[in-house]
C-alpha cells in the first residue's frame, strides 16, 4: 500500500511563535503514525516558485495522513500556526508501483 505524504512550503514572519505551533505537531503526527522525511534542510528552487522551509512528513497510507490534518487536535494547532506564517500544503498518495 501506498504511504501518505504532507507536503508543506512555509515562509515564517514570527518565529517564537512559530515554534509553539510546530512543537504542539509531534504528538500530533505520532498518533498517526507521522514522521518527518524532511524538515527545512538546504535547498535549491530550481523552477517555480518557492518558500524559505519545505517539510515533508510520511504517514502509512493517504487515507491515515488526510485524517491526521482532519483531525480535531491539528485543526486547533493551524489556528495557532496562521498569524506566524504562510503555507501552501497539500496532502498526497506516494507512489507504490514499479521504478525504473
Amino acid at each position: 500500500m501506498a504511504k501518505g505524504y504532507w507536503i508543506a512550503r512555509v515562509d515564517v514572519s514570527n518565529e517564537p511563535g512559530f515554534a509553539i505551533y510546530a512543537s504542539a505537531n509531534a504528538a500530533i503526527f505520532k498518533k498517526f503514525g507521522g514522521r518527518y522525511v524532511v524538515r527545512g534542510g538546504k535547498f535549491e528552487g530550481m523552477e517555480g516558485s518557492s518558500r524559505s522551509r519545505n517539510v515533508v512528513v510520511e504517514f502509512p497510507d493517504y487515507a491515515t495522513a488526510l485524517a491526521c490534518y482532519r483531525s480535531p487536535d491539528y485543526q486547533a494547532n493551524i489556528k495557532v500556526r496562521l498569524p506566524h506564517c504562510t503555507v501552501d500544503l497539500i496532502v498526497i498518495e506516494g507512489y507504490d508501483g514499479p521504478q525504473p
